[in-house]
């Protein structure tokens, strides 16, 4: 070898013969010289050691000054010298004379290991999995080794045409580098499945079942037709199991092999099956050897005789059985199902013996992997207690109610196992603790609002015990809150949660003033709080009690006032009815029903709520509002999770200083929809409405023509006394890569309206001259919020057509009083003529339709929804896009 120059070391195969002398230079065994048959060892030399001691080389074989040797000890103390693989070369002389010289070349040591060509598969993933490393001794045999072992890993990520190829540059000192040139490859794919001998299924049907899928372009999102030899033998059980729910009880796969093409770029699997005959179900019975656990205590089984043999019935009613042994205290029971195969009739008559064993008390309860979360916040969640009669459902209700928390991973089981006696049974709980802490950013564009951005910071399991404490804040141009809340959901280890908020809104309304232009009309600044608290009734029903007091000060931009006062000409009457400070003192309570099976991901189960508040226990504002919310998910099969919604509301005003009726409900106090709640319409983009436009007075055909409706539009929405609102979802599964992801998509239906507010007077402009054009309106002298009357610079002056209090002349800087003698022109305050319309008070239902993406991100979780309105009533406001995103912590 030429020093620097790489030169190949090994042939690429693991089972390849040894790579020619000419890639890694090593010895033969040389002839020895004619030699007597027996002689005597005098002396032993070592030449050619460089790093080696002579006296270590010669403690490798077993020759000795004064012993006897023959040829085969020579051979034999050359292959132990070999077999130490520190030698490139080893040679024996001196065999004739007695005076034996071990020439030897040492393997040089290895300096640096080099990758080459490693992109999918980083090197932090491979160095830990190769023998060679810098300063050990370079040896062919752990090269060859390191070369499957890389091989194999690329195999394991589905490159089946990866190839390695090693090589070696010589240094001085007999050192060298090792460089591993790796060739990835593509990942071998599924390029065909083919089925032999199904004939009561075609092959479609059969592909369908299995998790592996053939290679097709429209799969560039799904690792399900990557070749992985696990998930082969997994697919033969999805085919065994697919036929034995269809009644194929002597089914069976009878070869399945994975054929490499030439290529090496893809496999094809074949299966060859063995259907055999399809069965009926025969008789079905129940025995029972426990005492006082009899068949006519447990019900029928969902099988009967003629129905299709199904084993997937078979293994739910063994399933059953052991869950009501389980509420008879019975955890050990063990349900055997005997079959009796009649090949004739080809029926299965089955029986399910439930086999003696005794009642079974809890011994105690184990909670193990709990770092931050203190064992009590679990232990009260147990329905079960040391010592009381073991009851299966009790443990199940138990396992949803833990993982309600949301403090543990969403597999989490509680363990049966046995006791110190047959009659003891242990409850052991394995948590796995879960980021807590959320903080949450969303993010929205909103014709009303324009961008939106939310933040809160929540943390669910406060201190390791339960507690929940939360902040949050919204800021958009029109809109500012922040809140802050605690709550404590077992006071003194009672089962009473108590808890607070305390909050301060600020809302500013706007209209337009030109195009996309706006100015503020009228601003509410609230600021208030609540205290909570909630007892439970039975072990779905529950109540919360809740008080709260708030103080609203509504005002109005100051132009939007004449001589003093809100004018509705210029602000519309329900503004000027709305301004003001008022004092809402409420009281209520939520009566709640409550069966799902994990509050935070629900499967399956419901909720009904029901809640009114009573607002006058002191204060300005009274009224009464009811509200129900009830909620329903089923698990539909194949992963498909199921949900309907449904709730609604009405607020009955009472007498108050507003005076009584329907007038009396205030704009803040009323109902709105929209965005989030109603995908595919804007925030507050339903309901009752008032919507004014100017006209186009650039028209002279049509003197009621308005300008484009986007354009010079204010639009403010009004709420409602009643609303309603349905949604319908459904949870889509995807395969395992998207589940390891977290995706889950989902497709929805919403509809609802809100409506039940009195028409509002409107505003209208008189036409004086009969021309057809509406009036401007003169609503008198323009003042400061003063009194002072304002006037008009006159063209010709200095600052002409400025503003100004000075009836003659203009004030001058650095001086007093006015300056000059020139007369002004009084200001006027002059509205435009403009339409005013009501729009939106329906009962009828607005519907959308659309899609929806969770996604547990690596920067948290992120919400997309895009949905359609296909219902809507003339003034709601539409939108199709939005999206929100968090993180935890």
């Amino acid at each position: 070898m030429i020093a620097g120059i790489p030169t190949p070391l090994l042939a690429q195969a693991t089972d390849a013969p040894a790579a020619p002398a000419a890639a890694v230079p090593q010895a033969a065994a040389v002839p020895l010289a004619p030699a007597p048959t027996v002689g005597t060892v005098k002396s032993i030399n070592v030449t050619g050691n460089q790093r080696l001691e002579a006296d270590t080389v010669r403690s490798y074989i077993q020759l000795r000054a004064g012993e006897s040797y023959t040829t085969e000890t020579l051979d034999q103390a050359l292959k132990d010298l070999f077999a130490t693989e520190l030698f490139a070369d080893v040679r024996i002389t001196g065999g004739d004379t007695g005076d034996i010289v071990v020439e030897v070349r040492e393997n040089p040591v290895i300096n640096r290991i080099v990758l080459e060509g490693n992109k999918r598969l980083k090197e932090d993933k491979i160095r830990p999995e190769i023998r060679l490393a810098p300063r050990q001794i370079f040896t062919r045999s752990k090269v060859r080794a390191d070369v499957a072992r890389i091989i194999e890993l690329y195999r394991r990520q589905g490159r089946f045409a990866a190839t390695v190829e090693p090589k070696m540059v010589s240094l001085d000192q007999n050192r060298v580098d090792i460089i591993f040139e790796i060739t990835e490859g593509a990942k071998s794919k599924v390029r065909q499945i083919n089925i032999i001998g199904n004939e009561a299924f075609d092959d479609g049907a059969l592909r369908s079942e299995m998790a592996t899928k053939q290679s097709r372009f429209f799969r560039f999102f799904s690792s399900s037709d990557s070749y992985d030899p696990d998930r082969l033998a997994y697919d033969q059980a999805k085919l065994r199991q697919f036929y034995l729910t269809e009644g194929y009880a002597d089914f069976r796969v009878v070869s399945a092999v994975a054929e490499l093409t030439p290529d090496k770029r893809d496999f094809i699997i074949t299966y060859v099956v063995e259907e055999g005959e399809r069965y009926k179900f025969g008789g079905v019975k129940v025995e029972s050897d426990i005492r006082d656990f009899k068949p006519n205590t447990i019900g029928k089984v969902s099988m009967k005789k003629g129905d299709w043999y199904n084993a997937k019935l078979v293994e739910d009613t063994v399933e059953s059985l052991t869950e009501s042994a389980g509420l008879f205290g019975y955890a050990f029971a063990e349900v055997s199902p005997e079959f009796n195969r009649d090949k004739d009739a080809l029926t299965m008559d089955i029986t399910f013996r439930i086999g003696e064993a005794p009642r079974v008390y809890v011994e105690r309860i184990d909670i193990n992997g709990n770092t931050l979360t203190q064992d009590k916040v679990i232990r009260r969640e147990f329905r079960l207690a040391e010592g009381d009669a073991f009851n299966s459902f009790l443990v199940k209700r138990s396992t949803d109610r833990i993982k309600s928390l949301g403090f543990f991973q969403e597999n989490l089981e509680v363990e049966q196992k046995q006791g110190s006696a047959p009659d003891r049974i242990i409850l052991e709980t394995n948590v796995e603790e879960k980021s807590t802490g959320e903080l949450q950013l969303s993010a929205g564009f909103s014709s009303l609002e324009r961008f939106i951005v939310a933040a809160s910071v929540r943390q669910r399991n406060f201190r390791g015990k339960g507690q929940e404490l939360r902040t949050s804040v919204n800021y958009s141009s029109y809109s500012k809150s922040v809140e802050v809340g605690f709550t404590e959901p077992y006071l003194f280890d009672k089962t009473i949660a108590v808890g607070g908020d305390i909050f301060r809104r600020d809302f500013s309304s706007f209209n337009y003033i030109s195009n996309n232009d706006r100015n503020t009309t009228y601003q509410q600044i609230t600021t208030g709080f609540q205290l909570r608290a909630g007892v439970p009734i039975t072990e779905y029903v529950s109540l919360a009690l809740r008080y709260g007091l708030s103080f609203d000060d509504i005002t109005l931009d100051e132009s939007y006032y004449s001589n003093g006062e809100c004018s509705p000409i210029i602000a519309g009457r329900y503004l000027c009815d709305a301004i003001g400070k008022r004092t809402t003192s409420s009281v209520g309570y939520s009566l709640v029903y409550d069966t799902l099976n994990n509050r935070v991901r629900p499967t399956g189960g419901q909720r009904v709520v029901f809640s009114q508040d009573f607002a006058g226990l002191g204060g300005s504002v009274r009224y009464l509002k009811s509200r129900v919310d009830a909620a329903k998910y089923v698990n539909i099969g194949a992963g498909f999770i199921g949900s309907a919604t449904i709730e609604g509301g009405a607020i009955i005003p009472f007498q108050s200083s507003q005076g009584a009726g329907r007038d009396a409900v205030r704009l803040v106090d009323r109902f709105f929809l929209g965005q989030p709640q109603f995908p595919g319409f804007d925030i507050r983009g339903i309901g009752p409405r008032v919507i004014r436009r100017q006209y186009n007075t650039a028209t002279t055909d049509d003197p009621l023509d308005l300008v484009p409706d986007n354009n010079n539009r204010v639009d403010d929405a009004l709420g409602g006394r009643y609303y309603y609102l349905a949604k319908l979802e459904v949870e889509i599964p995807l395969g395992s890569g998207a589940r390891e992801l977290g995706l889950r998509p989902s497709i929805f239906a919403v509809a609802g309206s809100v409506f039940g507010v009195k028409r509002p007077q409107l505003t209208e402009f008189p036409d004086t001259n009969g021309d057809g054009f509406p009036d401007p309106l003169d609503l008198g002298p323009l003042r400061t919020a003063a009194g002072e009357q304002i006037y008009t610079i006159p063209t010709g002056q200095i600052n002409a057509g400025a503003s100004t209090t000075c009836a003659t002349g203009q004030m001058v800087s650095g001086q007093t009083g006015c300056i000059g003698d020139v007369a002004n022109t009084e200001a006027r305050n002059i509205v435009q003529p403009f339409s005013e319309q009501f729009f939106g008070d329906t009962w009828k239902p607005r519907l959308s339709v659309g899609i929806g993406v969770n996604w547990n991100s690596p920067f948290g979780p992120f919400r997309i929804d895009i949905a359609k309105a296909l219902l809507k009533e003339p003034g709601d406001d539409t939108r199709l896009f939005t999206f929100n995103v968090g993180t935890q912590f």
